[in-house]
């Protein structure tokens, strides 16, 4: 009998990587980025549109958060979908809504994306501030996959943030052609 058969994680190609969250977990998850994307969207309407001073709305604050909220509120629908789709309003479900350590997870990304929007945004370059936010994020959970490789998997994490940086410069800079702090 497998590890899988018995109840246990289904084996995987890639190290560190588990089985999907139950889909009552996925149900939840889709109705709190529901409510967080519809929450974004309201929040951006009722910023100013300077149309006054530029005679576009093109141009108002809000455009970029009210897109972004759309997204997530879109993406949270799908996900709700999907949920729907492999059972999560089925009475009888089997297994822990949350596997051990979750919880623990969660917390380490909300104190992480705290430090980086209460913190870094604002106090350093903002590609920078992404640069650091997505190492330490990276290295976070790649820390848990043991001290095997972890020296390697610090310098991917850095390499990764140092392009995300970058990107993150150029796409706002040429893209939306907003000059950054």
């Amino acid at each position: 009998m497998s590890h899988a058969e018995d109840g246990g994680e289904a084996a995987s190609p890639f190290a560190g990587e588990r089985a999907p969250l139950p889909p009552r977990a996925d149900l939840y998850t889709a109705a709190v980025l529901l409510a967080f994307g519809i929450l974004v969207l309201v929040l951006s309407i009722g910023m100013p549109t300077f149309v006054e001073q530029s005679h576009t709305g093109l141009t108002a604050p809000g455009i970029v958060p009210g897109f972004y909220g759309i997204v997530i509120a879109a993406l949270s629908i799908l996900l709700g979908l999907r949920a729907v789709q492999r059972g999560a309003l089925h009475k009888a479900m089997h297994g822990p809504e949350m596997a051990s350590g979750d919880g623990t997870r969660l917390l380490v990304a909300a104190v992480l994306g705290t430090i980086y929007a209460g913190g870094l945004v604002g106090r350093l370059p903002f590609s920078l501030a992404s640069a650091v936010f997505v190492f330490a994020f990276t290295t976070a959970f790649e820390w848990e996959n043991g001290p095997h490789g972890r020296a390697r998997r610090i310098i991917e994490a850095a390499l990764i943030g140092i392009g995300t940086g970058i990107a993150v410069m150029l796409v706002f800079e040429n893209v939306f052609l907003v000059r950054l702090p």
